[in-house]
């Protein structure tokens, strides 16, 4: 499901309404690996296979700010706004990761607009809520407040 408004102060309107929820994703070892190679997170728990199968999580599980890094593509098919003329990441208000995510487990997300204030010049600041979900576990893999700005 999409949220699809004309201008970014169709927000002002819509605080604490439930946008709709991502369709399933699926991280990858390769994507997973990747990561730690970008940000130089190489622990065992998500990079060797063969060693996290005797670890606690049964596998390799995701690394939680790449979890996280969903953000963008989960907003972007649950959000639509037509007319703008920049959206900036402002920043994450809260993050908790409750449970892990396993390497090739689907995951999605469920949006809600918790807030959305008119700034100068007609600019809209709006935090969102994302739910992520993991399939066949009942606990979320992350957790988080996302701030945009509209412009």
């Amino acid at each position: 499901m999409t949220t699809t408004l004309p201008t970014p102060q169709g927000l002002l309107s819509l605080s604490d309404a439930e946008l709709g929820t991502s369709s399933w994703i699926e991280i990858t070892q390769d994507q997973v690996n990747e990561f730690a190679d970008a940000t130089g997170d190489r622990q065992w728990i998500h990079v060797d296979p063969e060693r996290a199968k005797a670890g606690p999580f049964g596998g390799t599980i995701v690394h939680g700010y790449l979890t996280l890094a969903l953000a963008p593509v989960i907003m972007a098919e649950v959000l639509e706004i037509q007319n703008y003329a920049a959206v900036l990441n402002y920043g994450v208000n809260k993050v908790r990761f409750p449970a892990p995510l396993a390497v090739g487990a689907p995951v999605r997300g469920a949006v809600t607009l918790l807030s959305a204030r008119e700034r100068d010049s007609g600019n809209v600041e709006a935090t969102f809520g994302i739910r992520y979900e993991a399939r066949g576990s009942d606990r979320p893999p992350c957790v988080a407040e996302t701030v945009y700005l509209y412009r």
